[in-house]
């Protein structure tokens, strides 16, 4: 039996809230990085007796929508499947059930699902430094309980037919700090950076911000206005801690 991680992880966070429970399955994990666009998923392996965790964040309340067009070329095999989804503390809504959705039509077998919260990608004011010492002793309590669970789980929030998806809205922009060593274009999860003036296509842009967080130079921004209006209208929602859940 392998452990394998199936993630969509563009700044790292999502990665990292996944790790805090497949690492307690006691064996290293094998990842299939669903950011990388080079990859043929079609190809990933899969068998019966692997214990999966399928991660990815959460965009406005939706799963991201090249993380499920790569997710749904790789066949399950009836492989027990833990859903995980990573959100910076606003909410989830529909992401939990559309991956669930996507999971069983590739043929894995949902046992369980957590929805974690990490820090915003975006707006790092909401959930810092998450996930904390407290997080991580919860992420490790829930690892412990799906470690031996085989039954499939029976029900998730969320609604379908799923909320509308909204578009990028944010879309970064090379600064005058721009040394084009083109990194940015190349780690792009779907490609949408012009490798020679290193602007991104707001049609193709997911607003992920990893060519942000991949930039050694720092020179990709946001709209600081844009960033500003953003981090006001989810301020109320984000006010209050929300705690990470475990569905069994």
């Amino acid at each position: 039996m392998n452990i394998i991680e199936i993630v969509f992880s563009p700044t790292g966070g999502t990665e990292r809230g996944a790790r805090q429970i497949s690492g307690q399955w006691g064996k290293t994990a094998v990842k299939i990085d669903l950011s990388d666009a080079k990859t043929d998923f079609s190809k990933c392996v899969i068998n019966e007796e692997d214990q999966v965790l399928i991660a990815m964040p959460s965009f406005g309340g939706r799963a991201p929508a090249v993380a499920m067009e790569r997710l749904k070329q790789i066949a399950g095999n009836g492989a027990r499947c833990t859903l995980v989804c990573v959100y910076g503390n606003r909410a989830y809504e529909d992401t939990l059930v559309e991956m669930e959705d996507a999971a069983k039509e590739c043929g894995f077998r949902v046992i369980a699902a957590v929805a974690a919260v990490a820090e915003h990608s975006i707006l790092p004011q909401y959930a810092t430094d998450r996930p904390d010492e407290t997080d991580k002793a919860q992420l490790a309590d829930f690892a412990a309980q799906i470690a031996g669970k085989d039954s499939e789980l029976t029900s998730l929030p969320g609604n379908r037919p799923y909320k509308k998806s909204g578009g990028a809205g944010l879309v970064p922009k090379p600064t005058k700090d721009c040394v084009k060593c083109g990194l940015c274009a190349e780690k792009c999860p779907v490609q949408a950076i012009d490798p020679a003036s290193f602007a991104a296509d707001s049609k193709l842009c997911i607003g992920c911000m990893r060519c942000v967080k991949q930039c050694p130079k720092d020179a990709r921004k946001v709209n600081g206005l844009m960033v500003s209006i953003a981090g006001m209208a989810i301020k109320k929602a984000c006010s209050v801690r929300k705690e990470n859940e475990l569905y069994l």
